[in-house]
């Protein structure tokens, strides 16, 4: 690899790497359209797995713009995130796939003071970028929850 293909390489890391970030911070800030533009004109969304629905993006951020409305305060951890760049015979390609977890946490009061959080969960994203002209974009995007937790219920209920 020439130091040419492992600069590139590094950039191409780096700049998905951001948009992984700009994903979390759009989702918690609740600034739909920077998630939406997050994705590719083509892009769709899976939240099936964490109750929501499945298609295309702009209509998944408009599912998760209502379903996060009972907790304007969010903090979404993406985290462990393990990225697999096309190489193309020694130059990176196109396509990028990324799986990460995530931790994701929800409080119902605004004003920062006695907010426990109402909503914690965890589980893994399945992210499929694509490199555009306007740079690395979302393809398609799986959330698979493994836990939820809802403090004050029991288990089960």
């Amino acid at each position: 690899m020439t130091q040419r293909v492992a600069l590139a390489t590094v950039m191409d890391r780096l700049s998905i790497d951001a948009v992984i970030t700009d994903y979390a911070v759009a989702v918690d800030d609740g600034v739909w359209e920077d998630h939406a533009g997050l994705f590719t004109a083509d892009g769709r969304a899976d939240y099936r797995d964490a109750g929501g629905t499945e298609g295309p993006a702009a209509e998944s951020g408009q599912w998760l713009a209502e379903d996060l409305r009972l907790y304007p305060v969010r903090q979404h951890l993406i985290v462990n995130r393990r990225l697999d760049l096309q190489d193309l015979g020694g130059y990176p390609g196109d396509h990028a796939q990324v799986r990460a977890d995530y931790l994701s946490t929800g409080c119902p009061r605004t004003d920062g003071r006695g907010a426990e959080p109402s909503l914690l969960s965890g589980g893994r994203y399945a992210f499929d970028l694509l490199r555009t002209e306007q740079g690395w974009r979302i393809r398609t995007l799986t959330a698979h929850e493994k836990w939820r937790c809802v403090p004050g219920r029991a288990v089960g209920g």
